[in-house]
């Protein structure tokens, strides 16, 4: 797991993460980009982690992917990110296509309902909490 301050260098990320899995004969690699879209007048996304939960989740879906024989990676924004730009990449390194392919999508909507990540719309310099857009957690927040 890696996290960022501001946008992602999605090609540097990507291609570190081929090098470092180079000689580790897997034989399917699917990666997920999320960039952020201009819609609704935002100038931008705005982004707070608590890191220690995102890292037992993250750990998880290593145990997950590692009993099937592959290995999971993902980088995520902190702060600001502007349209056209990405906050999130991840990737699914495994022996056969199928598991990389079910891995891959099974991660990313755990992720995107699951992940202790609160975003913010950036409207005229200001951030403001996107409620419709956020998934809460169970348990969390002063009424759970």
């Amino acid at each position: 797991m890696e996290l960022y301050d501001g946008p992602l260098d999605v090609k540097e990320i990507f291609g570190r993460w081929l090098d470092e899995q180079a000689a580790s004969n897997y034989g399917a690699y699917i990666p997920f980009v999320g960039t952020i879209r201009a819609e609704d007048g935002i100038e931008a996304l705005s982004f707070d982690i608590y890191e220690p939960v995102l890292k037992a989740w993250f750990d998880s879906w290593q145990e997950k992917a590692k009993a099937r024989g592959a290995v999971v990676k993902m980088a995520h924004s902190i702060g600001d990110v502007p349209v056209h730009t990405s906050s999130y990449v991840s990737a699914v390194f495994s022996p056969k296509r199928r598991v990389a392919l079910e891995l891959i999508e099974e991660f990313v909507e755990d992720f995107k309902a699951n992940a202790p990540i609160w975003k913010y719309d950036v409207k005229e310099g200001k951030r403001i909490y996107a409620a419709d857009r956020s998934t809460p957690m169970d348990g969390s927040g002063l009424l759970a």
